[in-house]
């Protein structure tokens, strides 16, 4: 399987990262993508990716929670980045209308300018939507002609909200919330078809049942695909084969 979004390279894996990486491996974990933040998290996560760079891979973006009002030096800062080394995705890019309104215009203004160096550069996104799908959705529309491809990570919306990212040639990024009592991604899930998903963690954050509310790590992606597999009443085998192949072929993995 492989973990299209997980932030190993964070703190919370300081004091026991190479246990993490041996149980991923153990649970047939084969690729681990990595997204950025913003500048502070580039060097950790280029230092892990050279540690292990049969099982990392990075991605470089500015994330909407790290736009502030310098935001367009990041910017400039991630773009030289993406011309200095190979990357599979633009991301972590979006927006995130849930804490604080205060950069809404300008985490705009940075979706759009990231966007834009992803369908020069011909790379995949990973966009972070919370609050703010329907926003997403019309500004990714804008690129739709222009090859824009990629993922909504961490999905949970609608099957609604799932036909509008797909009908734009989107894949869905499924993580631990589909573990969750009475989650609404069941309903989603069921409706949606899986050549457009593909599995992730987002460890350390939103840990899949029965570790919920614990820190998360790349390992888990097991009780992610088992759940997906009881939705879709699948073997866990043929789940794992056909995320696999969709991670392989959006972010050009070999």
């Amino acid at each position: 399987m492989i973990d299209t979004h997980a932030h190993l390279y964070a703190d919370a894996f300081e004091h026991d990262c190479p246990q993490v990486i041996e149980r991923a491996r153990q649970n047939h974990v084969v690729k681990i993508l990595l997204p950025n933040i913003d500048s502070s998290s580039v060097e950790p996560m280029l230092q892990l990716t050279e540690r292990n760079p049969e099982l990392f891979v990075p991605m470089m973006g500015l994330h909407p929670c790290s736009v502030k009002e310098e935001y367009a030096a990041q910017l400039e800062t991630v773009e030289k980045l993406l011309q200095e080394r190979t990357y599979c995705a633009v991301g972590e890019i979006g927006l995130d209308f849930y804490w604080d309104l205060t950069y809404k215009d300008q985490q705009i203004k940075a979706f759009h300018r990231q966007l834009e160096v992803a369908v020069q550069m011909g790379l995949p996104v990973s966009i972070h939507t919370r609050n703010a799908f329907a926003e997403a959705i019309d500004i990714v529309s804008q690129y739709a002609s222009e090859g824009l491809r990629g993922v909504f990570h961490c999905f949970t919306g609608t099957p609604e909200e799932a036909q509008k990212a797909m009908d734009l040639g989107f894949y869905l990024g499924i993580g631990g919330v589909v573990t969750f009592k009475n989650s609404g991604l069941i309903k989603t899930l069921e409706a949606v078809d899986l050549r457009l998903t593909v599995l992730e963690t987002d460890a350390p954050y939103l840990a899949p049942v029965p570790y919920r509310g614990k820190r998360n790590e790349s390992s888990y992606i097991r009780l992610v695909a088992e759940r997906v597999a009881e939705v879709k009443r699948l073997p866990l085998e043929e789940v794992a084969a056909i995320t696999t192949a969709n991670a392989r072929e959006l972010f050009n993995l070999k």
